[in-house]
């Protein structure tokens, strides 16, 4: 019913210039989206327009010479870096006798690819069909209508509205699906708050090193690599900040330039972990030349998301692509940090976000000294693995001499779910 193209297929790709900011592609960036799709490209058809063709989105003269370039090197399929409308497609398939995708197809279909989880493939089918049920017309054209005459008159749907229907059955059913994932992950979440643990989401512009940072905090092994969109699932881990105790970090998926907004509806559960992050790691690539729009794209969509009031330190990643640029922590006027510059590939400069995370995660510290007696071993055990213990002795009775410094939550946990009189074993 739907056209896909494959991997491996010969492209001719179309991108056009408008005046306006809000109508402007770049052409660097789709060209690296039909690589991350796996197309190869044979010719880039350009041209300078005011306002889209309703026709065919681009001039009659364009449009024939995009299909003498279909026909010169026998492509399989026209990339638009734009999107066009279910009658521009339909215009251009009829003139150039050649597949036509626009922008957003393309995305949805690179997120078909890496989708990982269950969660991740429903809600990238979910925008497919949401996307394609406006298209849906496209693939019976020969079915519009039923046909009338004797023996053929009488109630019943058409085809095209068959197909409506199982579509909206369909998007019904993986919406209830994706509400129970929902409640698992919130579930989760609750936990989380009512452990008191602070959540570090991983934001910015695709490609900008996310993965490839979150793996080096980490020590894990996420998928990292040169390409857009090549994290699409949520990864959480527990990590231990010096001074603050455990955290959770996560990977999200990389936004970009016009990302379609049934991409976004549809990774709003995702993007949980975003919106509701005691802190956001802004990932940028400083080196390349159009990092201030690729901020300012990023903040755009965390303000769709409604996460654009939460706490953010900007992390300046790849340094080591740029001269006489060495790691460092800028501050405002208070002190406190706000860019972090480091090179996560190189491993430079990593210390530096520990510290910087530790400064605006760690919340007020109380020290004890503890006398421990014999016949509390457990505490002492629940000590070690809060990683609190500074220094331990002990006297010849048995009793533990522990120098503690933790958060005052984890204090005020213990004593909350303690049944030993912990207040009672502090030396003053």
């Amino acid at each position: 019913m739907f056209d896909r193209h494959q991997a491996g297929e010969q492209a001719v790709l179309v991108h056009i210039d408008f005046p306006q900011e809000n109508a402007r592609e770049d052409l660097q960036e789709f060209e690296m989206l039909v690589s991350s799709a796996g197309i190869n490209s044979l010719t880039v058809i350009t041209g300078k327009r005011d306002t889209p063709h309703p026709k065919y989105f681009v001039g009659s003269g364009k449009a024939e010479e995009i299909r003498e370039a279909v026909n010169l090197f026998d492509a399989d399929v026209i990339l638009f870096n734009h999107v066009l409308s279910p009658s521009q497609e339909k215009n251009l398939e009829a003139l150039c006798q050649c597949r036509v995708v626009d922008r957003t197809t393309l995305i949805l279909d690179i997120f078909a690819q890496r989708a990982r989880t269950h969660e991740g493939k429903l809600q990238v089918e979910l925008a497919q069909l949401r996307h394609m049920s406006t298209r849906l017309i496209r693939g019976w054209t020969h079915l519009e209508r039923q046909k009338g005459g004797i023996g053929l008159r009488g109630p019943g749907e058409t085809q095209l509205e068959t197909d409506r229907r199982l579509l909206r059955e369909r998007m019904h059913n993986i919406r209830g699906r994706l509400a129970k994932v929902e409640k698992q992950r919130h579930q989760g979440r609750r936990a989380r708050e009512r452990a008191e643990i602070p959540t570090v989401s991983i934001v910015g512009y695709t490609n900008a090193g996310k993965s490839t940072l979150f793996n080096r905090i980490t020590d894990s092994d996420v998928y990292a690599a040169d390409q857009l969109f090549a994290t699409l699932d949520p990864t959480l881990r527990k990590l231990h900040i010096e001074d603050v105790g455990k955290i959770i970090l996560a990977d999200t998926v990389g936004f970009i330039r016009h990302l379609p907004h049934d991409l976004v509806a549809a990774f709003k559960a995702t993007l949980t972990e975003t919106r509701e992050a005691h802190l956001q790691l802004h990932v940028v690539d400083i080196s390349d030349e159009r990092r201030a729009d690729n901020i300012a794209q990023v903040d755009a969509v965390l303000k769709e998301i409604e996460a654009n009031e939460i706490p953010q330190l900007l992390v300046c990643n790849k340094i080591d692509n740029l001269h006489d640029v060495a790691p460092r922590i800028d501050r405002d006027e208070q002190g406190k940090p706000i860019r972090v510059w480091l090179s996560a590939r190189a491993n430079i400069g990593l210390e530096l976000l520990s510290a910087a995370l530790t400064e605006l995660l760690a919340t007020e510290l109380i020290e004890h000294r503890l006398k421990i007696p014999p016949s509390a071993g457990k505490l002492r055990g629940t000590l070690y693995q809060l990683n609190c213990i500074k220094e331990e002795s002990y006297d010849e009775q048995g009793n533990c001499f522990l120098d503690v410094t933790l958060p005052l939550r984890e204090w005020n946990k213990l004593l909350k779910v303690g049944k030993t009189d912990l207040e009672g074993f502090i030396q003053h």
